[in-house]
């Protein structure tokens, strides 16, 4: 019996001792940039000649690595290396599936720092949030294999005199996880194992800004004794790898976070039934947010303003989560801007080399032209406040923006920008400002902040978010106690940490016996 799941527990960084030790990880990692890393197909290393390079966006002259580059060819190898691993993993007893998650994640623990500084390092993140990136991707193969041992024997239903009946899972097939950058190692830790545990295989294709940490992971489950073809590490281009694998009639499961576009586009594919195919394929996507932190008259309006600021700015703005809007009523509007305004100014931004760095860089080129159009628009549609410039001379930096004064339908009221920028509109009461929390395509996260205890009653029922948070930031779920997705265009509302996600990688299977 494994003892009960407790989240992993974040590194204070203002201990002196954790510093130096999270420094010597850092060094740890900087000796060891540059090198090239194969695909893994069938548990054998695969080099090609195409590569993809991985950069260090605080500094564009840095390779982190060089990983070799998979084509339409070791795609077919690899689902079929996939698959016929799947003959025997979907046979082997739960628990051991469950163990090896258990030991993976006491390796990583082992070495957390070390997959922390990584991410300082190919993912931009500050310490603070590499440490939580790190902590979640233990968190998940802790939680899973848990929820694996509670799921193995099924769920009771109801038996007759002379009948014995049973309701019990059992596993769907070969996964296609492709998995996102802005949460390296803890979504794709997470999208890797859920279907692992569950008796699955999986051909892992993970974002080609942060190819390295993934690989990382793949040997860990290797030393943590997955057997070859259960895990398959193919990194390559999504429309030559990606369609392909998603197309394929030996897939079952396709689990994708990442943009809306990109997810309702999988959606779409993997309806279509290709010859050979005798399944449905099963789609998980989590695709985006633009989340709102609603501010009450009733509220503690510095807990407001730290509240918008932590949702806005957190690994600037690259969450899904992101709070992105501040929607507050017209009469504390004022004071909460220049609260906000004025926490804003005082964020440190540059390259995570040390603990006290609040933002690093945006992901990467596309990324910060992207979000610098929307500042450019945001100029047109409303009243810069503080920030608004970006240096991508050495990397790709961004000052956190605050627009104020938005019309709730103009476009940076609307439209995800996954940066460093938040948007002001005034609402004439709670009511107002609940209808315009809503009035976007996504229903992610959302978060109120208030003491007044019929506006909660309220924002439970009519706030329409996945995840809704009071008096507290809208971003930060953890494994277990905050389960993750969302409604509308945010995707499936898989819940990702949460009691019910497991089932979403089987098929339940009823058996009836008569005496």
């Amino acid at each position: 019996m494994l003892p009960t799941y407790k989240h992993e527990p974040f590194t204070d960084f203002t201990v002196e001792e954790n510093r130096i030790v999270f420094e010597k990880a850092l060094r740890f990692v900087e000796n060891n940039l540059g090198k090239e890393y194969p695909l893994i197909v069938g548990g054998e290393r695969i080099k090609t000649e195409e590569k993809i390079i991985s950069i260090n966006p605080s500094n564009k002259e840095e390779v982190i690595g060089t990983v070799s580059k998979a084509n339409q060819e070791i795609a077919e190898q690899a689902i079929q290396a996939a698959d016929q691993a799947f003959q025997t993993w979907r046979k082997v007893n739960p628990e051991e599936r469950a163990n090896i998650l258990i030991r993976a994640a006491a390796l990583i623990r082992r070495r957390k720092h070390e997959f922390s500084a990584w991410l300082a390092k190919e993912a931009g993140k500050p310490w603070k949030d590499a440490d939580a990136d790190t902590a979640e991707a233990i968190d998940f193969l802790e939680y899973y294999a848990r929820q694996m041992i509670a799921l193995k024997d099924g769920k009771e239903i109801t038996s007759r005199i002379g009948e014995q009946n049973r309701y019990i899972y059992t596993p769907t097939g070969v996964c296609i996880t492709i998995s996102p950058w802005n949460f390296a190692f803890a979504i794709m830790a997470g999208t890797t194992v859920a279907p692992i545990v569950t008796g699955n295989t999986v051909l892992l294709k993970p974002a080609s800004t942060t190819p390295i940490v993934a690989y990382k992971f793949v040997e860990i489950l290797e030393e943590a004794g997955l057997p070859k073809g259960v895990v398959n590490y193919i990194p390559g281009s999504g429309a030559e790898v990606g369609d392909y694998l998603v197309d394929h009639p030996k897939t079952s499961l396709i689990t994708f976070t990442g943009s809306r576009d990109v997810g309702v586009r999988l959606y779409e594919r993997a309806a279509k039934v290709h010859p050979g195919q005798d399944h449905l394929k099963r789609v998980i996507v989590e695709m985006g947010g633009k989340d709102t932190v609603v501010v009450d008259s009733e509220a503690d309006l510095d807990l407001a303003a730290e509240s918008i600021v932590a949702s806005a700015f957190g690994f600037s703005g690259q969450k899904c989560s992101a709070g992105s809007r501040a929607v507050v009523h017209q009469d504390v509007y004022d004071e909460v801007l220049a609260k906000v305004v004025e926490l804003t100014k005082v964020l440190s931004v540059g390259e995570p080399k040390t603990q006290d760095m609040y933002m690093g860089p945006v992901v990467d080129k596309d990324a910060f032209d992207k979000i610098m159009s929307y500042v450019k628009i945001g100029n047109e549609e409303g009243r810069l406040m503080t920030g608004g410039q970006g240096d991508d001379t050495k990397g790709f930096f961004i000052q956190p923006t605050v627009f104020a004064d938005l019309d709730p339908k103009s476009r940076i009221m609307q439209e995800e920008i996954f940066g460093p920028v938040v948007a002001f509109s005034k609402a004439n009461d709670f009511d107002h400002a609940i209808e315009i929390a809503n009035n976007t395509e996504y229903g992610l996260t959302g978060a109120v902040i208030t003491r007044n205890r019929t506006h909660i009653e309220k924002g439970k029922r009519d706030f329409h978010v996945g995840n809704l948070y009071f008096n507290r930031n809208c971003t930060g779920a953890i494994v277990g106690y905050h389960p993750f997705g969302g409604f509308k265009m945010s995707g499936t509302d898989s819940k990702a940490g949460g009691p019910d996600y497991l089932a979403l990688h089987m098929q339940a299977k009823t058996v009836s016996e008569m005496y």
